[in-house]
């Protein structure tokens, strides 16, 4: 697994976000490599000399960095040759969903500042995440970020994770401004049927209340990547799913269909919540079935292309994150490795018996 926090030392006295590079670049917030041996990098900027552990193989050479010298370590941010970048603004959240991988907490550490700097460091043509928590409980610093680097970086672009609970009628006229044509918002729904979405998320009024930010974010004109986790509690529903959101919801621009990550509150669940979709495929392609018909863009996510039936193979995409991403040892000869998002790195390995090399 690729390591997002490496040790560090500096003499700094309060954390900084840096851009790391073999040489200083234009930005005052560029830091210089001045050595590298026996594993630790040495660097120079405009906060003085810091270090970074790097681990053989690593390549840190224009990684963003966020420092912080009281906890020694360094948060790689951004790395410089990923395409997988997503920052955790909150770890606050007003749902508990019941196969959350990333369960909330009840503190906060607002780092939106940093994350702003950080952001504007980004490599050219960049698709930022964003994640939590959920991140419009601080909607209005959330917007402000967005807002402050899409106006000095329009070249790049934000992919934002948010259950949909918080968008208001007051919002709309702030949403139409141009530069949100380069935010699209990843929200959740698990099922058609009011009480199992809201039994999915353990929040009453969930869908209802997501319905009417739909609303708006309609008459923003938001641009919406739909989600739905496949779990035992909505699997069988999901043809009925695919015709709620055909009719009830047909702007979004696609609809992701997502297998279960095995971490959070799922791993303890797993065995009551996760579907294996290879022994009953029914009604997975009935849903796809529905939303090809209907004219819906319906991507599959964490699902590997040899679990998918060729027909509906195109729809699989590599969709997990690369510092996350494994793949069983049967698929070193697979044609489509390179197109495949594999397994993450803690899905069991019982999974690794029932790959078939295309």
């Amino acid at each position: 697994m690729i390591p997002l926090v490496l040790p560090s030392t500096s003499d700094a006295a309060t954390p900084f976000v840096t851009r790391l590079g073999a040489v200083r670049g234009g930005d005052n917030r560029d830091a210089r490599l001045l050595s590298d041996a026996g594993g630790i990098a040495l660097y120079s900027g405009d906060v003085g000399l810091f270090t970074i552990d790097r681990p053989e193989g690593i390549n840190l050479e224009g990684d963003i960095v966020l420092v912080d010298p009281c906890a020694g370590r360094a948060e790689r941010l951004i790395r410089a040759g990923s395409d997988h970048n997503t920052l955790l603004v909150t770890e606050r959240c007003d749902q508990l969903c019941i196969m959350c991988s990333q369960p909330p907490k009840k503190t906060h550490d607002d780092r939106f500042a940093a994350f702003t700097d950080a952001c504007l460091l980004a490599p050219e043509r960049s698709v930022i995440g964003i994640s939590g928590g959920e991140p419009t409980l601080f909607k209005a610093e959330l917007l402000e970020l967005l807002e402050t680097v899409l106006g000095k970086r329009p070249d790049l672009a934000f992919h934002i994770l948010s259950n949909g609970q918080h968008f208001e009628q007051d919002d709309v006229e702030r949403l139409r401004q141009p530069c949100y044509q380069r935010v699209q918002w990843g929200i959740p729904v698990y099922s058609a049927d009011h009480i199992s979405h809201d039994q999915i998320v353990a929040k009453e009024g969930a869908l209802a209340r997501l319905e009417k930010s739909f609303c708006h974010l309609l008459a923003a004109g938001a641009r919406i990547e739909l989600r739905t986790v496949m779990l035992s509690d909505n699997y069988h529903d999901l043809p009925r799913l695919a015709r709620y959101v055909a009719t009830r919801l047909p702007f979004i621009e696609h609809w992701s269909l997502m297998q279960l990550e095995n971490a959070g509150f799922a791993k303890n669940r797993w065995d009551a919540l996760y579907v294996d979709h290879q022994q009953d495929f029914a009604p997975l392609g009935q849903a796809l079935d529905h939303a090809i018909l209907l004219g819906l863009d319906v991507r599959l996510f964490n699902i590997p292309r040899c679990s998918v039936p060729q027909e509906y193979r195109r729809h699989a995409m590599a969709s997990i994150s690369d510092w996350k991403r494994r793949y069983a040892p049967a698929c070193a000869p697979c044609h489509e490795r390179d197109q495949c998002g594999g397994f993450f790195e803690w899905h069991p390995k019982d999974a690794d018996l029932k790959v078939v090399p295309l």
